[in-house]
């Protein structure tokens, strides 16, 4: 009868495969409800986590029903998004409840709740396939539909936003031997922040910018950068002097009287071995072994990206200076934006560098993922300075660990 039911399970999850191809954004929460029973389920229901990260938002089964809103913070659905952790309880109306991550890759997307009488082995197999089934669905879906962003707003985005958010990457990823995360506010008004991480040739690349102002020539300047520095990488060797050479001359063409600061890193996979060219902004901080170390990544100040010879007098293409350091297995690097650091309480105090990577450290002593550690920082940082930030807020961390199994 076992064998009989399992058999049953994979057709089904075979047949949802196919068919979830052609269904619109709208009817994919229906299409897997009408075959729950084949699955051994009673119903599912998909949780997408709002664009700031504080609220899971269900996509309705019909446009007539309304999307359920869970926070993040104290709710099981919430615990589950925040450790990545399956969590089951008993379901009012009878049966288990459970609740299960969805990822693309290691980025959150939200939660998948299950609605089930039993939870054997195969029950739960069935239920960790369709969360990575529908994770794959709803982020090849959301490509070709607003419905999904439309759920995932709490409020109206601002242009510069709505343009910074097109191009933004996902907020983490990695592999085996490195994960980079990010997280970026105010999420609904961003000015001039930006980030950028990608895999190429056994190397990380990370990128973090900041540009003058906040506004949506702001936004401009730093989309231009970004895909300066995307085109130098998907077309050529991608050096890091070519692209900070590259993204400072379209600048000065496209943007005369703009600067911007930024950081542009390669990390090589296999050697841990760290280069970055630092334009004016913010020096990283190097974490090992839960501690900050001083002044690890301190170089000599270097001319922010734009209109350099407004700055030094002289009309000539000026060069920028690689840096390198040799990363230990276990290490994490921490770059953000100044409206981390200079966020002020009402008495006017900053919160400044040491509150921040004492944060951190906190987190990773207490096993916090990544992710999670920064949605709690930035919250944090909002609330410090009274929940409005006169700055946009970046921070990027990322970790080399090659020996991870």
């Amino acid at each position: 009868m076992e064998a009989v039911a399992s058999h049953r399970q994979e057709r089904t999850l075979l047949l949802l495969l196919e068919e979830m191809h052609f269904v619109s954004p709208d009817r994919l929460p229906s299409l897997f409800n009408a075959h729950a029973a084949d699955l051994g389920v009673r119903a599912i229901t998909i949780y997408l986590a709002d664009l700031r990260q504080n609220t899971l938002v269900s996509l309705p089964e019909g446009p007539d029903q309304p999307s359920l809103r869970l926070a993040v913070d104290d709710t099981e659905a919430g615990r589950t998004y925040r450790t990545g952790q399956l969590q089951a309880a008993e379901h009012r109306a009878g049966g288990l409840q459970l609740w299960l991550p969805m990822n693309d890759g290691m980025d959150r997307i939200g939660v998948l709740e299950v609605r089930t009488d039993t939870l054997d082995q195969a029950t739960l197999q069935v239920c960790r396939t369709l969360a990575s089934l529908l994770a794959l669905a709803v982020i090849g879906k959301g490509g070709h539909s607003d419905a999904y962003a439309r759920l995932q707003r709490s409020a109206p985005l601002k242009l510069e936003a709505e343009m910074a958010w097109a191009y933004m990457p996902p907020r983490t990823m990695g592999t085996d031997q490195v994960t980079s995360s990010a997280v970026l506010e105010p999420a609904y008004d961003l000015g001039g922040d930006a980030f950028d991480h990608s895999l190429i040739d056994g190397e990380l690349h990370i990128t973090v910018l900041d540009s003058m102002g906040h506004d949506l020539l702001s936004g401009l300047t730093s989309t231009v950068a970004m895909a300066s520095c995307r085109n130098v990488r998907r077309s050529s060797s991608g050096s890091l002097q070519e692209i900070v050479t590259t993204v400072d001359q379209n600048l000065a063409a496209w943007f005369p009287d703009r600067f911007l600061t930024g950081v542009f890193a390669h990390l090589n996979l296999s050697s841990g071995t760290l280069t970055w060219i630092n334009c004016g902004h913010p020096t990283p901080l190097l974490l090992r072994d839960q501690n900050l170390v001083p002044n690890a990544l301190d170089r000599e100040p270097q001319l922010p990206l734009g209109p350099a010879h407004q700055l030094t007098g002289d009309p000539g293409e000026h060069t920028w200076r690689v840096d390198a350091v040799q990363l230990q297995p276990g290490d994490r690097v921490l770059l953000y934006t100044d409206g981390v650091t200079e966020a002020e309480a009402p008495d006017g105090t900053r919160f400044g560098q040491e509150r921040f990577a004492d944060f951190i450290i906190r987190a990773i002593a207490a096993g916090e993922p990544a992710p999670e550690a920064l949605r709690r920082l930035v919250n944090n940082i909002l609330t410090y300075q009274d929940g409005h930030l006169t700055d946009d807020a970046t921070i990027l961390v990322f970790e080399w660990h090659p020996t991870r199994t």
